[in-house]
């Protein structure tokens, strides 16, 4: 069989276990993402995450993650919920309201591998998707999937409601060209739509006043000053404004779906939840990651900054 030939068998594999694309290209270190990656650590864009410090060498070099590396199998899986969530002053960011999408995409990612082996053998591999230091966007754009937004996320004419996934192999395999046109042209949408200035230039965000990282990485306490915009656990916004959403299909991964009682969450519920209701309604997504006591912290602060508001205008309408 060609090198060709087991490229798009196993891009065949992908669509029949539920992936919306898939690409492949060639394990080398990312020297062109070198200066990018180090200016914005030393930055301190990455706030209390210390761990995207850690391994840089490994986080350029995917050969270091898994011995006698050879290709890079890039994978995408769409997420988009078709229905919208009861809550209505609370937000949680879209990606969150299914399975936790490690599950999901390593388990599909590991039965492509079996795949393999089965049909080649010997074929060594590991399955990454947001789990370790790779660099996960590059190489979806170098493996042909799509361009890099000025929001810093994978773009492609469907949008970008989506996780990315990889499985590194130890074969050589027929390789994509990388995606090299970008499609945002002048459009600044995702920029001027973050209500915290995030986004302080094109294809750098800084996590420290990212709604996302606020909401789900960051473990203190909020100053008086911070706002998060309803939002307890993520945030949408750049997604939601950006014009190559309009084609956004819905998920058709059940496991991605959101479940009933999530999605019949309501407000009150929510200022009132309790630790059993977190574990029973949250369990095995993705707001698991902030905690019972960091989603809480999250409604009090939403709380706290509605409250000071009709205070606000309380006081001007005296």
């Amino acid at each position: 069989m060609t090198l060709a030939e087991k490229s798009g068998k196993i891009k065949q594999w992908a669509k029949e276990l539920g992936f919306a694309a898939c690409g492949i290209t060639r394990v080398r270190e990312a020297q062109e993402q070198r200066e990018h990656l180090l200016q914005w650590l030393e930055n301190n864009y990455h706030g209390t995450m210390a761990y995207m410090a850690r391994n840089v060498d490994k986080r350029l070099n995917p050969a270091q993650l898994v011995p006698g590396a050879r290709s890079i199998i890039v994978v995408l899986m769409d997420y988009l919920p078709a229905n919208d969530l009861n809550l209505q002053k609370y937000k949680i960011s879209r990606y969150a309201w299914g399975m936790d999408y490690h599950f999901v995409i390593k388990k599909r990612l590991r039965q492509l591998l079996g795949r393999m082996q089965q049909q080649w053998g010997q074929v060594q591999g590991r399955a990454f998707t947001d789990s370790a230091p790779v660099l996960e966007r590059f190489w979806a754009q170098q493996a042909g999937l799509g361009w890099i937004g000025k929001n810093s996320l994978l773009l492609t004419k469907k949008g970008s409601y989506f996780f990315i996934g990889e499985l590194i192999v130890d074969i050589e395999l027929e390789y994509d060209r990388p995606w090299e046109k970008n499609f945002c042209g002048t459009c600044t949408r995702c920029m001027d739509a973050c209500p915290t200035g995030a986004i302080v230039q094109p294809q750098v965000v800084d996590a420290r006043r990212c709604l996302s990282y606020l909401t789900i990485e960051y473990r203190g306490d909020f100053t008086d000053q911070t706002q998060l915009h309803g939002w307890v656990f993520g945030c949408d916004i750049c997604q939601q404004v950006c014009p190559w959403n309009r084609h956004a299909q819905p998920t058709q991964i059940e496991e991605l779906r959101p479940r009933p009682d999530l999605l019949n969450l309501t407000d009150e519920q929510l200022e009132n939840l309790t630790k059993q209701e977190f574990k029973q309604i949250f369990r095995r997504t993705p707001v698991e990651r902030t905690g019972f006591k960091g989603l809480v912290r999250n409604v009090r602060q939403n709380q706290k900054t509605a409250l000071e508001k009709n205070n606000n205008r309380d006081q001007i309408a005296r």
